[in-house]
């Protein structure tokens, strides 16, 4: 059920009309638990049995982690030792901490199986996973890598002393949510709880920011990101065949694409999410206008950016333990951010070279705290337009290995950037025959795309402006006729659905 169609149209008024009918809260939470289980079952139903049974056992082991078997308050009047209490305290922290740890490596271990256990079983077989000599063909399941990293936050949390709950069926209806089950955002367990106990029938402003939402997910998907993404995947699909004008244009193409992609399916999760009275956390703030790579991981992919600062970064030692350290640190939880995006070597140097630029960030802000002359530099106009281009110019660069984690592809790609000539048929089967268009017009519909995009930060970051509702209600059936009209015929899959 994909989120740009009808169906999903239909789905979303019918849960609404008997989620905001029924009054009683159980009976809600039963109404988007069999929604969400529906919606899932759509696309991967066989899995469906392996998210409720991880389910269950990461609501037992927050029970267990949250359960207080210490003996109590100390008190006078205990006929034990302020000794023994203490060592019964010990004990059971240490059960605590054997329970987390079970509980996150039963989740890494279920991540890893699936998208790393295809490749061992290609190292240890050396048979080509796609050749019909292979017994079985492992899928991974959707949304498994944001399931276990909300599963592991919720799990760490609770050893924090956040309270578990016992309420198994408030937990799986947080899990399984259909809005975010797939590709997020990851959202912590204690923010959408508190939500589904207080979350208020939506008044005017909440209906209308709820269908922009969507609306406008669906112009940034349906128009602009699969269009881009025709012309991305005839580039990358011909490597060869490409010139260097048509990679540098791919790979600023992808970069846009990428971010209208995921953004926009974030944009009609929220806005899914907001007709039912909760609020799912922003994913993304412009994150093509920061000036630094650590801007840029505040505002790019907001929730996994906190997701391992709070869960790897700071128990690493964060920034505690000296500048060497935390450039280690720096690039560990990168390295770590890449492996989980794929089981390619293409996402571990993606990974390494944010992990790196992170780094040279951290030192040379070390450096521009002792030389004030390069404190002031960094501070003018010229200094923070140089800083914006080096950091766009590292993001981008860097989206080669993603896009193509093969590592033949994109040091193919790397080795063509410069003095590269396009095949002499290239320009007519891209631009002419698919395309319709040609280099020059590609480009400036890519400067148009930024200038627009720089207008929208102007006004939203820089003046605080926003539509009001009746001026989002008017555009929202023209955004679903302007996708109607102008997406290419059989969309492409979401990007983020592979990770």
């Amino acid at each position: 059920m994909k989120f740009i169609s009808i169906f999903y149209g239909l789905f979303l008024l019918s849960i609404l009309g008997i989620y905001w009918t029924v009054a009683e809260q159980k009976l809600r939470l039963w109404t988007l638990l069999v929604a969400s289980i529906v919606f899932y079952s759509s696309w991967h139903i066989q899995y469906l049995p392996l998210l409720l049974v991880l389910t269950f056992i990461n609501f037992r082991i927050g029970l267990e982690i949250g359960k207080n078997t210490s003996p109590g308050k100390h008190s006078q009047d205990w006929q034990i030792s302020n000794e023994e209490w203490q060592i019964s305290q010990s004990d059971w922290n240490l059960n605590r901490l054997k329970l987390l740890w079970f509980g996150v490596i039963l989740n890494v271990g279920l991540l890893l199986s699936f998208k790393y256990l295809p490749i061992l079983l290609k190292w240890i077989f050396n048979i080509p996973l796609n050749s019909p000599d292979v017994p079985f063909k492992l899928i991974t399941p959707l949304g498994i890598s944001f399931f276990t990293f909300e599963c592991i936050a919720y799990l760490i949390d609770v050893y924090r002393g956040a309270p578990a709950t016992e309420q198994f069926l408030k937990f799986a209806t947080y899990k399984l949510f259909f809005a975010k089950l797939i590709s997020g955002p990851i959202t912590r367990y204690h923010n959408l709880a508190v939500q589904f106990n207080t979350a208020p029938f939506p008044n005017v402003d909440r209906w209308a920011e709820a269908l922009w939402l969507i609306a406008r997910g669906a112009v940034k998907k349906g128009i602009l990101a699969d269009n881009l993404g025709i012309f991305v995947d005839l580039c990358f699909g011909n490597l060869q065949r490409a010139g260097s004008t048509d990679l540098w244009l791919a790979t600023f193409a992808y970069g846009l694409q990428l971010y209208l992609d995921f953004n926009g399916y974030v944009d009609i999760a929220r806005g899914s999410a907001l007709l039912f009275g909760l609020v799912l956390p922003e994913n993304f703030d412009f994150p093509y206008f920061s000036t630094s790579i650590a801007d840029f991981w505040r505002r790019w992919h907001i929730t996994l950016g906190d997701w391992l600062r709070n869960y790897l970064y700071f128990p690493l030692g964060g920034s505690r333990k000296g500048l060497m350290l935390t450039c280690i640190n720096l690039l560990i939880v990168m390295l770590v951010a890449g492996i989980w995006h794929g089981s390619a070597w293409g996402f571990v140097i993606w990974g390494a070279l944010h992990g790196i630029a992170l780094a040279v960030h951290r030192l040379t802000d070390a450096m521009s705290d002792r030389f004030k002359i390069l404190n002031l530099f960094w501070q003018n106009p010229l200094g923070i337009i140089f800083a914006w281009l080096l950091t766009q110019f590292m993001v981008f660069t860097s989206w080669i290995w993603f896009r193509l984690p093969n590592l033949q592809d994109s040091a193919l790609v790397v080795q063509h950037l410069w003095g590269h000539t396009a095949d002499a048929q290239f320009a007519e089967k891209v631009y002419v025959e698919a395309l319709n268009s040609n280099q020059q017009e590609l480009c400036l519909l890519l400067v148009v795309l930024a200038v627009f995009m720089s207008i929208t930060y102007a006004f939203k970051r820089g003046m605080k402006l926003e539509f009001s509702w009746p001026i989002k209600l008017v555009f929202v059936p023209l955004c679903f006729y302007a996708v109607w009209l102008l997406a290419p015929e059989g969309s492409l899959p979401y990007i983020y659905f592979d990770f």
